[in-house]
C-alpha cells in the first residue's frame, strides 16, 4: 500500500509539471513547427544551470517561423505533448509564479547556443491568487500573447519563454523554459541590450529569496524590466 501511494503522489506531482509548446503567429496557429522541444516536462533544477538557455534538451528544429514587428505572437504552455485542451490547467498543482517572455537577436535561430535576451512581457503577481502570472496563464488556455516591438531590427531571434514555480520554498525555483525560432521582418533599427541565461537570475535574488506563503514574502520582478521600445 506505501509503495501505491508513493506511485500515486509522484504521478500527481509529474502532472502538474509542464511544457511550453505551440508558438501563433497573430491568428495563425505554428502548432511545434518552430520550436524547441524540450525532451520532458520537469522543472529545471535551478536558475543558474545551463538548462536556462532554452530548456531541458530541446531537441533541434529546422523551422523558423515568420513575423511581422509590431505584430503579434502567441507562446502556449500544457502539462503533456499535444494537449492543448482548456479543460486542463496549462500548469497546475498550485505551481504559483511569473510567465515571462524574451527575445534575443542571433545570427542563425535554427543553430544559436547563445543570445542576449530582453524581456518582452511578464505576468508578475499583485497581490490575489488570480493574479500570479501562472494562474492567468490557465485561465487563458495556456496562452500568452505579446507584441514584437516595432523598433527591433529585422533578423533572426529566439522567443524564450519562461515560468518560474515559486511553490516549493524559498531558494528552490522550479523554472520551465523553451524557446521558439522566428524571424522578424520590417523592423527598425534597435538592438536592446539584454542578459545572458544562465547567468540573468541568481539563486539568492529577492524573488526567490522568501516563501511565497510567508507574511512578509513581496514580488520583486526577475532579471530586465520589460523593453519599452
Amino acid at each position: 500500500m506505501k509503495s501505491a501511494l508513493v506511485l500515486l503522489a509522484a504521478a500527481a506531482s509529474v502532472s502538474a509539471h509542464s511544457t511550453w509548446q505551440d508558438l501563433w503567429v497573430g491568428s495563425t496557429d505554428k502548432a511545434d513547427s518552430c520550436t524547441r522541444t524540450v525532451k520532458d516536462n520537469n522543472p529545471i533544477t535551478g536558475v543558474t544551470s545551463p538548462d536556462m538557455f532554452c530548456g531541458r534538451s530541446p531537441k533541434a528544429s529546422s523551422g523558423v517561423c515568420e513575423v511581422a514587428a509590431g505584430s503579434a505572437l502567441t507562446v502556449e504552455m500544457h502539462a503533456q505533448p499535444g494537449a492543448r485542451a482548456c479543460k486542463d490547467p496549462a500548469i497546475g498543482g498550485n505551481h504559483y509564479g511569473p510567465v515571462m517572455v524574451y527575445m534575443a537577436k542571433v545570427a542563425d535561430a535554427k543553430t544559436a547556443t547563445s543570445g542576449s535576451f530582453f524581456k518582452v512581457a511578464e505576468d508578475g503577481y499583485t497581490g490575489t491568487t488570480a493574479s500570479w502570472g501562472t494562474e492567468i496563464l490557465n485561465a487563458n488556455c495556456g496562452k500568452r500573447a505579446f507584441t514584437v516591438p516595432k523598433s527591433i531590427a529585422s533578423g533572426d531571434y529566439l522567443v524564450r519563454a519562461e515560468a518560474i514555480a515559486l511553490h516549493a520554498g524559498a531558494g528552490q525555483p522550479q523554472p520551465y523554459v523553451s524557446c521558439f525560432q522566428v524571424k522578424v521582418t520590417g523592423g527598425g533599427s534597435a538592438t536592446p541590450a539584454g542578459v545572458s541565461f544562465p547567468g540573468g537570475y541568481k539563486t539568492n535574488d529577492a524573488l526567490f529569496s522568501k516563501a511565497i506563503y510567508d507574511s512578509g514574502f513581496k514580488y520583486v520582478s526577475p532579471g530586465p524590466a520589460v523593453y519599452s521600445g
